[in-house]
């Protein structure tokens, strides 16, 4: 679930987490989609751990 000032959506989180494990660098897909390279890391962290 996402809070209200959230920059990307699940989905678009999703989207991310899938441009990443496709092989593109997480700088690369964090820059597109607007969000930090930390935040995009913690996402795919998350995605690894918890599904």
């Amino acid at each position: 679930m996402s809070h209200r000032n959230a920059r990307l959506t699940v989905h678009g989180r999703r989207i991310l987490v899938e441009r990443v494990l496709a092989g593109r660098p997480v700088a690369h897909v964090a820059a597109e989609m607007g969000i930090s390279r930390p935040t995009a890391h913690k996402w795919v962290r998350r995605w690894r751990t918890e599904g």
